[in-house]
């Protein structure tokens, strides 16, 4: 009986090209911030051009490419490709405006509403007590809730911390304190109904969330109309929520709540860069 130690088929690296759907100005931006990091912090070289390695982490972060795949085009190892990763994503979080700042860019420009909306990156379930707590029973699948701000075309200006998906809307609202800090900057926000109760004041409110109906109490036809004008002022908070899950990385998060908070916050930016360019 001959024993033989040869492969059966040919198991040899396969290399295939992909089209990567984002300008050269982003590229050049990461790879220049990147440049400039490299001289901050002294150092000497790495193993791929800032360019190459630009292109890499957008390519994860667009399509969603497992970082095992881009090791065999690059000749880079997988913990290289995570920690290119892990670096200019905190580089551009680092970029990603606070509340206070991003409300008062949107006032000094002349803008007088901001809209508000909340959303559900889906996770990967969790064992334990977090599982519960990051199902949502609205979405039904877990998830991590965040709160974010647009400006009235829809540009996303600030993105909240990450929190469990069973969290409402007017908590995450509550927790951050977006009435006083829009009372603060002189502004307004349109918000879904899911804002209701967030601003008691009568006389001079801050935020504007429609009429309800319910069995007892239907809406007269002012009030639908006044509805049918929110949605319409309303609707480019939906369109910048499109933007940022555009980036693929995002179709299940498989990072805990402190990277997925800057995660989405580096997304923010590089969304604003692709639509603003």
């Amino acid at each position: 009986m001959t024993k033989t130690k040869g492969r059966a088929e040919d198991t040899s690296t396969l290399v295939y090209q992909c089209r990567l759907p984002l300008s050269t100005h982003t590229v050049n931006h990461l790879a220049g911030l990147l440049r400039r990091h490299l001289k901050a912090i002294r150092s000497r070289w790495r193993i791929l051009p800032p360019g190459r390695i630009a292109v890499i982490v957008l390519a994860v972060l667009r399509h969603d490419q497992r970082l095992a795949d881009m090791t065999g085009g690059n000749n880079v190892s997988e913990s290289t490709v995570r920690r290119w990763r892990d670096e200019l994503i905190a580089l551009h979080a680092a970029q990603a405006p606070c509340l206070d700042r991003a409300l008062k860019r949107v006032a000094k420009t002349g803008g007088e509403v901001v809209l508000i909306d909340g959303t559900l990156i889906p996770a990967q379930r969790r064992t334990g007590k977090a599982n519960r707590r990051n199902y949502s029973g609205k979405h039904h699948h877990h998830g991590l809730h965040f709160l974010a701000l647009t400006d009235e075309r829809g540009r996303l200006i600030w993105i909240s911390a990450a929190r469990p998906g069973r969290t409402h809307d007017i908590t995450a609202a509550r927790h951050d304190h977006i009435l006083a800090h829009l009372r603060a900057a002189g502004l307004g926000a349109l918000a879904d109904l899911g804002f209701r109760g967030l601003d008691n004041d009568v006389r001079d409110p801050v935020i504007v969330t429609g009429f309800h109906a319910s069995r007892t109490h239907k809406l007269t036809p002012g009030q639908k109309d006044a509805n049918r004008a929110l949605a319409v002022g309303r609707a480019p908070v939906e369109h910048g929520f499109a933007h940022l899950k555009n980036w693929r990385t995002l179709t299940k998060l498989r990072t805990d709540p402190a990277r997925a908070t800057r995660l989405l916050r580096a997304l923010l930016v590089l969304t604003n860069l692709e639509v603003n360019r």
